[in-house]
This record gives C-alpha cells, sequence and structure tokens, in this order.
C-alpha cells in the first residue's frame, strides 16, 4: 500500500510578495464542506513567525482560491512565536482546530522560556463557510506539557469526546466531557518498526470507515527521515489497534521533499475522502505543500483479507 503523489505538486508554494508566508508554506489542515476541500496551511515569512492561511480546491488537487491575508493569527505570549501545524475536526456545527502554540512560559524560577503545546479554538461551519473568522478565544488543554498534535474525534466514543495527541516518542490518548477539560491520558500507539525509531505522532484527522478509524501517522527513523504510516483502530476503543501497517505509505523521494527548510520530510495534518478516494495532504521539507491520494479499499484491503469485519 503507496499513496499516489499528484503529478501537479506542489500545490502551494510561498508568495515573495506575501511577507507573512513569504519563505514557507507547509502543514495544512483540511476539511471537506458544501463540496469543497478546505486547507487551511501554516506560512512563514522573514520574522519566522507561523500564521495560518486559507485556501480552497473544488477537486482537491487544484487550488481556486487562496486568501492573501492570514485567517489566524497569535494572541498571547505563549503562541507569540508562532500558532504552528492546525488540525481540524467537525463535531457538530462546529469546527475545532488544533495547533501548536510557540511561545513563551514561565518556570519554576519566574523566569520564562520558550515552549510548545496544544492550543485548541473552534468555530461555526456556518461563519467558516462564510468566511467570518470568529475563532473562539484559544485554550490550553495541558498547560505548559511538551505536546503537540492534538486531533478531536468526530464523533463520541462511548458518552466521552476523545482526543489523540503526541507526546514524544507516543500518541496519546486523552477524554473528556465538554471538549476543553481532558483527562485519563494514556499511550495509544508506540513506535514498532525502524522507520519509526524515534518517534511516532499524529497526522491527518480521524477517518471513520466500516471497519474502524483509519489513523494516517507521521514516523522519525533512526536517519531523522519522517515518513507516513498508517493504521486501523476499533471504533468503540481508541486504544485497540486492529491493524498497523508495517511499511511507510510515503517517504521522501521527490526535491520538493527532500530539499529545503528543513531536509527529508513529510508530515500531514489533514486528509478527506471525496468519493472512494482518500486525499491526504502533506508539507514537503517544511516548504511547501503537497497531495497524494489513495483509495480508501487500499487501507481496510487487509482487514477484509483476514475476515476481521
Amino acid at each position: 500500500m503507496r499513496l499516489k503523489r499528484f503529478k501537479g505538486n506542489p500545490i502551494l508554494t510561498p508568495i515573495p510578495e506575501h511577507e507573512w508566508e513569504s519563505r514557507v508554506v507547509f502543514n495544512c489542515a483540511s476539511v471537506f464542506l458544501d463540496g469543497k476541500v478546505h486547507i487551511i496551511y501554516r506560512g512563514r515569512g522573514k520574522d519566522k513567525v507561523s500564521r495560518l492561511g486559507y485556501a480552497v480546491s473544488s477537486d482537491g488537487f487544484h487550488i481556486d482560491e487562496r486568501l492573501s491575508e492570514p485567517i489566524y493569527v497569535p494572541h498571547n505570549e505563549i503562541e507569540e512565536l508562532g500558532c504552528e501545524d492546525p488540525r481540524i475536526s467537525p463535531v457538530g456545527d462546529r469546527l475545532f482546530m488544533s495547533y501548536t502554540a510557540h511561545g513563551h512560559t514561565p518556570n519554576m524560577l519566574g523566569k520564562v522560556r520558550n515552549s510548545i503545546q496544544i492550543a485548541m479554538t473552534s468555530i461555526s461551519v456556518k461563519d467558516f463557510l462564510a468566511r467570518r473568522w470568529n475563532w473562539s478565544k484559544p485554550y490550553y488543554p495541558f498547560p505548559g506539557v511538551d505536546d503537540k498534535g492534538a486531533i478531536i474525534f468526530p464523533e463520541k466514543i462511548g458518552s466521552k469526546y476523545v482526543m489523540y495527541h503526541r507526546i514524544p516518542p507516543h500518541i496519546w490518548v486523552a477524554y473528556s466531557d465538554d471538549l476543553r477539560y481532558w483527562y485519563n491520558s494514556n499511550i495509544a500507539l508506540v513506535p514498532l518498526y525502524e522507520w519509526e525509531y524515534y518517534k511516532i505522532g499524529t497526522g491527518a484527522q480521524l477517518i471513520r470507515t466500516d471497519y474502524g478509524w483509519l489513523v494516517i501517522y507521521h514516523a522519525v527513523g533512526r536517519n531523522l527521515v519522517y515518513r507516513l504510516g498508517y493504521a486501523i483502530v476499533a471504533l468503540d476503543d481508541p486504544r485497540k489497534v486492529l491493524y498497523r501497517h508495517p511499511k511507510p505509505i510515503l517517504e521522501p523521494e521527490k526535491e520538493f521533499e527532500t530539499q529545503g527548510d528543513v531536509a527529508n520530510i513529510i508530515f500531514t495534518c489533514g486528509a478527506v475522502v471525496i468519493n472512494d478516494t482518500v486525499f491526504v495532504y502533506y508539507g514537503g521539507a517544511d516548504t511547501v505543500i503537497c497531495v497524494a491520494t489513495a483509495k480508501l479499499d487500499e487501507f481496510l484491503r487487509p482487514l477484509r483479507l483476514w475476515g476481521t469485519h
């Protein structure tokens, strides 16, 4: 099982005339709404502060429109160095966006230090589609913890909301009654293979299938190359892994993946399903944005062959 790159990659590149995204654009969230793929991506200019921009595609491959100004910017000292790696999950009539807040927090000696942690915000689907960027005030579910990559499951499991997040080297799961306060955080997936030697981390939002939740994640091998893999976890238990693919489904090969701001990185924060095809959006070498696809059935074939369903 391998993802197939779009021949027109990259689909988004920096725009030198836009100061906030003049150097790099990468690591984007994606959501399929109203018959279109909406992309929220990370851009960075000369000041090295990450802000979030917006683009839209009708077919998943070609960009129809891209806004010239960011739609989300840092709010306070916790994220003043950047809002990074957004991910979006539709829950009811709202979209919940997580991102990495890069900024400053106090330490025990009363001094400030550079920090990264999960930040969360949300917006109504109605406002999002109307491009009224009425994001809720950000909050930080694990204050001060070196944590990234929160992904909210799009529906409750049992009576709880569920989140995957990343504390190296594992993917963790946490639960909530109100999408704000999270508890019972435990390890959900751990590195297994050589290409996952150093760590694994969250990737695209969860995709519900008849066989289980499709989890597309990133992994870092011994040679510091970032690759993508996938697993299927039970619909009723995010810690129960039904299948784990033993090989990467995408790894750096093209020049726009092997050379750039940071070499040899393929990193996803978003995927959508259009008809029977999974579109995976990924950053190449922390510099450009690309897309690769596979039929949903290809991800599920091992479970079908084993008669799990």
